[in-house]
């Protein structure tokens, strides 16, 4: 089970959203690449960013961030926001990025995603599926659409996807336990690598995702229970 801390980034800085709501932050630092490196002090071998301005307004707004955060550290990255074109992923993998998140724009343009995969290799896209109450969110979670869940999933392994981020928005930042049901039930259906968002807020919800890992589901991206020091990073790792 890889885990992978967050760094939601708003107007330049690491902060925190509830379930999503960008009136509901909290500023956790200043300055994301300090983060970065006691992420990677601690012995954190990936990390998961995501640039929450870019979501809001469908383009990249603190790439600048991310690159002073790709060059303070030396493991990989994977990020998410705003990327909505070939053109943006092209920019965002140049910059250093490992791993792209690709979410509305996926539901928007699948054929994109087919493209996108074709011409960077299925191991550098991912699609993020964020839902709330099994229904796919989309344009920074304030969309909620009438597609499911699994549905949507099994249309994006037609285009070659092989990984997804799996977040319940209702769980997410609440520090009130992963949706387990959930990220089984669309690793069992779906048969994809999944990574488990939202939720986490101890060390023994962790133990309870591993029971997931024979699943599929092996890596868990964990936020807020970290900044909260409900989770001691030297544990995690």
């Amino acid at each position: 089970m890889e885990i992978i801390p967050a760094i939601d980034i708003k107007d330049g800085k690491c902060v925190r959203l509830l379930q999503g709501d960008y009136q509901a932050e909290t500023i956790y630092a200043e300055n994301p690449a300090e983060v970065a490196l006691k992420f990677q002090d601690a012995g954190a071998n990936r990390l998961h960013l995501v640039d929450l301005n870019g979501a809001l307004d469908g383009k990249l707004v603190n790439l600048a961030t991310i690159s002073s955060i790709i060059a303070a550290i030396q493991i990989p990255v994977q990020s998410g926001g705003g990327i909505r074109s070939l053109d943006t992923i092209q920019q965002v993998l140049d910059a250093g990025v490992g791993r792209v998140i690709l979410g509305t724009i996926a539901l928007r343009q699948p054929e994109l995603v087919e493209e996108a995969i074709q011409k960077f290799g299925p191991e550098k896209i991912i699609i993020g599926i964020d839902a709330r109450s099994h229904k796919v969110a989309i344009s920074g979670w304030k969309d909620v659409t009438e597609i499911d869940e699994i549905t949507f999933a099994l249309s994006m392994k037609k285009m070659g996807v092989q990984r997804i981020n799996y977040t319940d928005i209702s769980r997410d930042g609440m520090l009130t336990g992963p949706n387990l049901d959930a990220i089984k039930n669309i690793a069992i259906k779906t048969g994809l690598k999944i990574t488990a968002s939202g939720g986490v807020s101890s060390m023994k919800d962790i133990e309870a995702l591993k029971h997931l890992v024979p699943f599929g589901v092996d890596s868990v991206i964990v936020g807020k229970a970290i900044y909260e020091k409900k989770v001691d990073l030297k544990d995690l790792f």
